[in-house]
């Protein structure tokens, strides 16, 4: 599609088929704000082509914005990211990189099942003291209420 002036009317990224993306496509597709691609960015995670000041991101930076995301929910930094980015641009026949991204995830793995581990521990503590936070309430309850019982027989008394 051309418009007057002979150029490709269609956005960066408008179709199915795009092979440049803005900012503001890219923060809306992975709901991140565009701040966070500017850092990605400026960590030399993604490069990008500036036309003026539009910053404009090929197809390669789209799918490794999608890796940088998925190794955040993983539990990886983005030292670990640029690492497996690197093994793959100076290695990609993936070997190196597939034999490093699995020594990653059995150290996060390991990291997970210590944390749970630990969160067992600390929400069995939390059961005990429930308890005797309840005890300590059932006792005062108890108390509470041979005193009042005591009080009422005296004022009767009294009477």
């Amino acid at each position: 599609m051309s418009n007057r002036s002979g150029k490709n009317s269609l956005r960066p990224g408008s179709s199915a088929r795009a092979t440049t993306f803005t900012i503001s496509q890219l923060a809306e597709e992975f709901n991140i704000t565009t701040r966070a691609i500017r850092y990605y960015e400026d960590q030399g995670l993604l490069s990008t082509l500036r036309r003026g000041n539009r910053r404009i991101y090929s197809r390669r930076d789209r799918v490794r914005l999608g890796l940088i995301l998925r190794g955040k929910r993983l539990g990886f930094s983005l030292n670990d990211t640029r690492e497996l980015f690197d093994l793959y641009d100076h290695a990609p026949t993936e070997d190196a990189q597939m034999s490093r991204f699995m020594n990653l995830l059995s150290e996060r793995r390991a990291l997970l099942q210590q944390q749970m581990q630990d969160i067992r521990a600390i929400l069995s503590e939390i059961e005990v003291a429930e308890a005797d936070c309840q005890r300590t309430m059932s006792v005062r309850k108890r108390n509470a209420a041979a005193k009042a019982g005591e009080t009422e027989i005296a004022q009767t008394e009294q009477a």
